[in-house]
């Protein structure tokens, strides 16, 4: 069982950014691509970035494509979302996730608690 902890989310002004972090309680990602999904109130959750476990290949939505970018440090045992350009839409809870890249995007075994995003017009 992997546990996944995210840290970074608050309250920004659009245009801003933020800086999410995801890391693994107790264990590493152990060979896992990592992503990152959201959901906003209403909606069904939604993939937004992956990393593959060497971190070569990633994979972005189109809603965040040139805006987001997802890193990974396998050294340091973590995931880092970096999101720029924040717009209103962009509000949701934020989950980290770990699992398989399928189809450019990231089938998740594991999932974190979230972290809420809130972007301000």
């Amino acid at each position: 069982q992997v546990q996944l902890l995210e840290s970074g989310g608050g309250l920004v002004q659009a245009g801003g950014s933020l800086r999410l972090s995801c890391a693994p309680s107790g264990r590493t990602f152990s060979g896992r691509a990592v992503g990152w999904f959201r959901q906003a109130p209403g909606k069904e959750r939604e993939f937004v970035a992956a990393s593959s476990w060497i971190g070569r290949s990633t994979y972005y939505a189109d809603s965040a494509k040139g805006r987001f970018t997802i890193s990974r440090d396998n050294a340091k045992n973590t995931v880092v979302l970096q999101m720029n350009s924040l717009k209103p839409e962009d509000t949701a809870v934020y989950y980290c996730a770990a699992g398989r890249i399928i189809v450019s995007s990231l089938q998740p075994d594991y999932w974190g608690q979230g972290t809420q995003v809130t972007v301000s017009s």
